[in-house]
C-alpha cells in the first residue's frame, strides 16, 4: 500500500492538467497589531520593487540599456514575504530574475539602476548587469543566469554555515523549470544528507520562459520532489504577503534550530513576459487579467485600508517611493561609464 506522500505523487501524475491553475479569490480580512504593522512595512517594500521594475522597463524601452532584463512584476509577495522571515545576517541566492530579491535585502536602488545602465557606480561596477546583482555586505550571494546551477551553490553556503557552527539560514529562489535540472537534485540531496540550513523556494509562475508547466513537469506539484530527499515540504499560494511570511518563517526557524532543509513551492505569476524581449503570446489575455485581479500589491493595499490605515498614509508612501526612484535614476544617468581598462580588472583574484 502506498504511503501518504506516494499517494499524492500517484494522484498528481494521474490528474495532471493541460492548463495552468488559476488563482482562487480569497476574501479580504482585517489585520491588527503586529500583523498590521508588518503588512504596512511589507506593502512599502513590494511597492518599491514594483515601481523599480517599472522604472527599469521604461529605461530599457528607451534604449538606455540592453541585454536581458527579467522583471519581477506580479511576484513581489513571494520575495518580500519570504525574506522578511530572515535575519539580516542570513544568506540569499537568487536567479536571473533578481531585482526584487536584491531590493528586499537592502541593496541601494541607485546602485542597482546604475548597474543596469552599465555604470561604474553600479553594484558590481557595471560588470554584472540585470542578472548578476551581488552584495557580500548584505549576504546577497548573487543573481545567477545558469538555470538551476545556483541550487547546488546554496547547499555549499549551507555547508559553510554548518562547518563554522553558525545559526544562519540560506534561502535559495528558483523557478519551476530549474526543478528539472541535475544541479537541483544534487543540491537537495546533499542538503538533506548533511542536514543543511537551506530553504529551497520554487517560485512557480507556471511558465518556463514560454513553456507552460504541464508541458515540462512530470508532476504538477514541484514540492513532491522533496519526498525523494526526505526533507520537509510545503506548497501554497504567493498572493498574500503576510501569509507567505508566516509560512516561510516556520521552516526558517526549524532550519535555524538544526531541523534541516525544506522545499517550498509558492504559486505566483509574472504579469510581464519572461524578459523584456518576450511578447508573451503563449498565454491568453483572459488568463493574465484573471491573475491581475489577484495582484498581491493590490491585495495588501485593500487589506490595509480595511484594517484602518488612512489612505493618505499609503499615498505618502507611494510619493516617497517615486521620489527615491527619480533620484536613483538621475544618479544612474549622471554616473560615469567604466573605462576600457576595467576590462582587465576583476578577472583573476589578486
Amino acid at each position: 500500500m502506498p504511503t501518504a506522500d506516494q499517494g499524492v505523487l500517484l494522484r498528481t501524475v494521474k490528474e495532471r492538467s493541460h492548463s495552468i491553475p488559476l488563482p482562487e479569490e480569497i476574501p479580504i480580512k482585517k489585520v491588527q497589531g503586529n500583523d498590521r504593522d508588518l503588512l504596512l512595512k511589507m506593502y512599502g517594500e513590494m511597492l518599491m520593487i514594483r515601481r523599480f521594475e517599472e522604472t527599469a522597463a521604461k529605461a530599457y524601452a528607451q534604449g538606455k540599456f540592453g541585454g536581458f532584463c527579467h522583471l519581477y512584476i506580479g511576484q513581489e509577495a513571494v520575495g518580500v514575504g519570504a525574506l522578511n522571515a530572515l535575519r539580516e545576517d542570513d544568506y540569499v541566492v537568487s536567479t536571473y530574475r533578481d531585482h526584487g530579491h536584491a531590493l528586499q535585502r537592502g541593496l541601494d536602488p541607485a546602485a542597482l539602476l546604475a548597474e543596469l545602465l552599465g555604470k561604474k557606480t553600479g553594484i558590481v561596477q557595471g560588470k554584472g548587469g540585470s542578472m548578476h546583482f551581488f552584495s557580500k555586505e548584505k549576504n546577497f550571494m548573487g543573481g545567477h543566469g545558469i538555470v538551476g546551477g545556483h541550487v547546488a551553490l546554496a547547499s555549499g553556503i549551507g555547508w559553510s554555515i554548518r562547518y563554522n557552527k553558525k545559526d544562519n539560514v540560506c534561502i535559495c529562489f528558483f523557478g519551476e523549470g530549474a526543478a528539472n535540472i541535475g544541479a537541483f537534485h544534487e543540491g537537495l540531496n546533499l542538503a538533506s544528507l548533511w542536514n543543511l540550513p537551506v530553504i529551497f523556494i520554487c517560485e512557480n509562475n507556471h511558465y518556463s520562459m514560454g513553456t507552460p508547466e504541464y508541458r515540462s513537469l512530470s508532476v504538477a506539484d514541484v514540492s513532491i520532489r522533496a519526498v525523494a530527499y526526505d526533507m520537509a515540504r510545503d506548497h501554497f499560494s504567493g498572493g498574500d504577503v503576510l501569509d507567505v511570511e508566516q509560512k516561510v518563517k516556520k521552516y526558517v526557524d526549524a532550519a535555524r534550530a538544526g531541523e534541516g532543509p525544506a522545499l517550498l513551492e509558492i504559486s505566483t505569476y509574472r504579469f510581464r513576459g519572461h524578459s523584456m524581449s518576450d511578447p508573451a503570446k503563449y498565454r491568453t489575455k483572459d488568463e493574465v487579467e484573471t491573475y491581475k485581479k489577484m495582484d498581491p500589491l493590490r491585495r495588501a493595499y485593500d487589506t490595509l485600508m480595511e484594517s484602518g490605515i488612512p489612505e493618505k498614509d499609503l499615498a505618502r508612501m507611494e510619493s516617497e517611493v517615486s521620489h527615491t526612484l527619480e533620484q536613483a535614476m538621475e544618479f544612474a544617468e549622471k554616473s560615469e561609464a567604466p573605462p576600457p581598462s576595467d576590462l582587465y580588472t576583476d578577472v583573476y583574484a589578486p
